[in-house]
């Protein structure tokens, strides 16, 4: 699997300049001075750089963007880079700087000439992100990414800076490798290797089993795999850095390998997307790594409910009642409405066994959510205010979009059933609000909770400015910082 490429940071060396054979990034602003490196670079560009930076085209980026200057006159580079940056740039400035280098980086290598600028180690992490690539199943010869430098007044207080990011950039790559798995790749099998493998970062992992989860009474959970040959699973990730015996915050993801939708059978054009449907399960995921990486000093249990939603003689059927860990019945309107039963017996289990400080879900839940937010932002529902706010401002630093969306009492209407306590769908409107509803009924009244819906946004068929078009990663940096910001001392 793919890693963040690794970023050497240097003192910053003008002669080295003239010998650069691949990409060199330069950081200016019209009406600021000229930086020692950008007139170095003039004087051997034969003032190209200096034209190129008082053209009107240069005048109209926007910070973070980059104008291409290929093959300039007098050195060896094959482009140099100018980057539109303030000194007084914000984080995701900076971060979008990074990523116009990280988006076109090469064989050849990147220079990125960060001198004095303050936020240094955020271009190195945009970089980071952007220059990620899943081609695993690609065949014939691959272009291996060349050395990137980033040189800076201080290296050594940019890389000490920097480190953490390092951390957060390993568990989006991990995220968005398994959100951009096919299905017959990232079986449930497989999946949980992968996560068992954590172990080795420090991370207790335990597996369980479908003799287990019966013994458990998940027959929800259960009542969605039915169908596959894929048994279901439940993987348990705890990372013990806080005070021990204190409560742990949770994390539950919805694990969907693939989802045909079931007997309640999807339309074929499209259904290949299915395979994110386990986006939920891969940002808890990709967060317990990044949580191990840097040694985080919090308690945090990370649960995933692995499932493959299937339509074979054995599959469940619309009209069928199941009864979840909980004990409650759930009438089975549409077998398609799946996530919502996998969420409801691992949230369950994971506030009965571990008595969380607070939980939040994440799932790729409803089409719902799409039509209401489209693309830009996360699906927001929660039964406590300050947990609430506390997550929206940990995605607003990080830009990460996410918005809050209503519960109440009148939507539960929508899901009252003739035969069983609940039906597991209210209908077409207000659908990415019922089906957090009906979340809600398996969160214990003193368990504040949070459901993402990431349905919009773990997987985009554009590029983004901190992603190739595909797997995103959404959610691991909001989480992270969440944790970082709330939970640690």
């Amino acid at each position: 699997m793919p890693k963040p490429l690794p970023i050497q940071f240097q003192a910053t060396d003008l002669a080295a300049l003239a010998g650069q054979k691949g990409r060199i990034a330069v950081l200016s602003e019209p009406g600021q001075p000229a930086s020692p490196a950008f007139r170095r670079l003039d004087r051997l560009t034969k003032g190209a750089l200096g034209r190129a930076a008082a053209s009107e085209a240069f005048g109209k980026l926007k910070p973070g963007e980059a104008l291409d200057l290929a093959f300039p006159p007098g050195i060896a580079a094959e482009a140099v880079q100018l980057i539109r940056l303030p000194k007084k740039a914000d984080q995701a400035q900076a971060r979008k700087a990074g990523a116009a280098v990280g988006k076109t980086h090469g064989a050849a290598g990147s220079l990125v000439l960060a001198e004095a600028h303050p936020r240094a180690a955020d271009i190195a992490f945009g970089l980071a992100l952007r220059a990620y690539e899943f081609d695993s199943h690609k065949t014939g010869e691959k272009t291996v990414p060349g050395p990137v430098t980033l040189m800076a007044a201080r290296p050594e207080a940019v890389a000490r800076a920097a480190a953490p990011m390092a951390a957060v950039a390993e568990g989006v790559f991990f995220t968005r490798d398994l959100v951009n798995e096919p299905a017959n790749v990232l079986t449930t099998h497989d999946f949980a290797a992968r996560l068992a493998a954590m172990q080795e970062l420090g991370l207790d992992v335990e597996i369980l089993e479908e003799e287990d989860l019966t013994r458990l009474g998940m027959r929800a959970l259960l009542g969605v795999g039915q169908g596959s040959e894929s048994p279901a699973k439940v993987v348990v990730m705890q990372w013990h850095g806080g005070p021990k015996g204190e409560a742990p915050f949770a994390l539950v993801g919805k694990g969907v390998v693939f989802d045909t939708g079931g007997i309640s059978i999807k339309p074929a054009a499209g259904m290949e997307e299915m395979t994110m449907d386990m986006g939920g399960a891969a940002v808890v995921a990709g967060v317990m790594r990044t949580l191990a990486l840097r040694k985080a000093r919090a308690n945090v249990v990370g649960l995933v409910g692995l499932v493959e939603n299937m339509p074979d003689g054995r599959a469940q059927r619309p009209g069928d009642v199941v009864r979840s860990m909980k004990g409650d019945t759930i009438e089975v309107i549409n077998t398609d409405a799946e996530g919502r039963l996998v969420l409801a017996d691992v949230m369950w289990y994971a506030q009965e066994r571990f008595k969380p400080r607070g939980m939040i879900d994440l799932a790729t839940l409803t089409g719902a959510i799409i039509i209401a937010l489209g693309h830009e932002n996360t699906g927001v529902f929660s039964n406590n205010d300050d947990l609430c706010n506390a997550f929206l401002a940990a995605a607003k630093a990080e830009g990460e979009g996410a918005w809050r969306m209503p519960l109440g009492e009148a939507y539960d209407a929508k899901l009252k059933s003739r035969i069983a306590d609940m039906m597991n769908v209210g209908g077409r409107d207000g659908g990415a609000i019922t089906a957090a509803q009906f979340l809600q009924r398996f969160v214990k009244p003193e368990t504040p909770w949070c459901h993402l819906d990431i349905a919009g946004t773990a997987l985009l068929k554009s590029d983004s400015t901190l992603a190739p078009k595909g797997a995103t990663g959404w959610g691991v940096m909001a989480l992270d910082r969440l944790i970082r910001d709330r939970f640690e001392r």
